[in-house]
């Protein structure tokens, strides 16, 4: 099943799959609006105006899997984040992207892009290993998801060109994206 198969809703309930978005170049995040990482939707955003013209498409999936930082509902998540932090890009419905009732869109993403760990160069990734490692054992073991804010960077022909973790700014993101929107 290629990227553009998978089954999606999006957070008005219109159901639909991926291949809206073919021949972009999609950034596919796993979000929470209440989590401290929720700050990454500024530059999220950013990302989203600059390069939006150009081929960019940000994908955005609420998710409650980790310490409950997504509590609400599909409307609720939207509007918080179109007053919070003024979002634009498409928000899907709340998923789970770990463990056994897996979206099947984040099966694919994890199976293509392997957890390689946090950048241990840096005090948050530093902290964030530790944290995962010490609170949440059972996530650090193999190459699910292990928090908020875990970003996929899709081609556009639709194969996964990179997995960047939590800790991982979006603006650190910035060269690579401007490389695969020059490819064709």
């Amino acid at each position: 099943m290629n990227i553009y198969s998978y089954p999606i809703s999006s957070a008005d309930g219109r159901i639909g799959d991926l291949s809206e978005f073919a021949g972009k170049v999609l950034l596919i995040v796993n979000t929470a609006s209440k989590c401290s990482y929720s700050r990454q939707f500024l530059a999220l955003q950013q990302l989203y105006d600059k390069y939006r013209g150009q081929g960019l498409e940000i994908l955005a999936f609420p998710c409650d899997q980790f310490n409950h930082k997504e509590p609400g509902g599909n409307a609720e998540i939207a509007e918080y984040c179109k007053n919070e932090f003024h979002i634009t890009f498409p928000m899907f419905d709340k998923i789970e992207v770990a463990g056994p009732s897996i979206h099947p869109l984040f099966r694919h993403l994890t199976e293509e892009a392997a957890f390689r760990g946090y950048d241990l160069e840096t005090e948050e990734g530093q902290w964030m290993d530790h944290f995962v490692r010490e609170n949440h054992p059972t996530l650090y073991q193999g190459n699910g998801i292990k928090w908020n804010f875990t970003k996929f960077l899709i081609r556009r022909n639709g194969e996964v060109s990179g997995r960047y973790e939590t800790t991982i700014e979006p603006m650190r993101m910035e060269t690579q994206i401007k490389e695969l929107l020059k490819q064709l």
